[in-house]
């Protein structure tokens, strides 16, 4: 088979493509990045050229390889108790408040998008477990999703290396994992703590189920997307919200630049954006 090459046209195309259906954009600075991924998946299935490709690619009925490009696409770093302070913000100032409105003591239901590998969601299980008294009086419901198949299927399995885990506390790696092999396999209490779906963020069909959360965390995916695709999130956060519900980005992140939906609230660990209380 001659050499693949993609062309600028090429690029152009799939970048706009790729944008339309996931809200995600490559700047030509990625395009060594991009081109190789591609190339990958032209190989794989047996298509002569990037048109032939381009063609499977957005006629396919299945869509399987869309999902199958989209999971090499994406980009999943991540570990366990990353930017530990917002949990801590949860625990010491989010969840009174929560807890406070809920007279009728529904479950507390905390989003997490993207779940990457499930490091964030478990993370989040634990220090519940470990830092919050309210523990044993309230259900927890934690519902965490990504667009990558791949990264779900590895997040159900819970199965981390080293550098993954290399921030827990000894004490919870101790209680909450035992070793296999050069790895270290997570316990099945927090692994049933946590239910993972697939969700493109920037569908709406994708989305529309998701209500009635008190709490969302999106940490580090908005610096991918554009501001329109950006807005639309924060729309599709709102109405994923309760009335006063909250939501935390990465720490590089800000809701105020996005959208004027939220209020800003300074809680002694963490700056986080709240659903106003009166909103419907």
């Amino acid at each position: 088979m001659a050499e693949i090459s993609i062309s600028v046209e090429d690029f152009q195309k799939f970048r706009e493509f790729f944008y339309r259906k996931t809200g995600i954009q490559f700047e030509s600075s990625k395009r060594y990045f991009v081109d190789k991924r591609l190339v990958e998946r032209i190989e794989a299935t047996a298509s002569d050229t990037f048109r032939s490709y381009f063609t499977l690619l957005r006629f396919q009925a299945s869509g399987e390889e869309l999902q199958q490009l989209t999971n090499l696409m994406t980009v999943n770093e991540t570990y366990f108790f990353r930017e530990e302070y917002q949990f801590k913000c949860l625990v010491d100032s989010i969840l009174s408040e929560i807890t406070a409105r809920k007279t009728d003591r529904s479950p507390i239901r905390i989003w997490v998008i993207p779940s990457s590998s499930g490091e964030e969601p478990y993370s989040i299980a634990i220090y519940l477990l470990e830092q919050w008294a309210g523990i044993n009086d309230w259900d927890i419901e934690i519902i965490s999703s990504d667009i990558d198949t791949h990264m779900l299927a590895q997040a159900r399995r819970g199965l981390y290396s080293t550098r993954a885990i290399q921030q827990l506390p000894a004490r919870y790696l101790q209680k909450y994992f035992k070793r296999s092999g050069e790895n270290y396999q997570l316990c099945d209490d927090v692994l049933g703590a946590v239910e993972f779906t697939r969700v493109n963020l920037s569908e709406r069909a994708d989305t529309r189920a998701y209500r009635n959360f008190d709490v969302v965390f999106c940490r580090n995916l908005l610096i991918y997307f554009d501001d329109l695709s950006r807005k639309t999130a924060a729309e599709t956060f709102y109405d994923a919200l309760n009335p006063g519900g909250f939501i935390l980005l990465g720490h590089s992140e800000s809701m105020s630049r996005i959208s004027s939906l939220y209020k800003v609230r300074k809680f002694p660990d963490a700056i986080v954006y709240q659903k106003p209380l009166e909103a419907r």
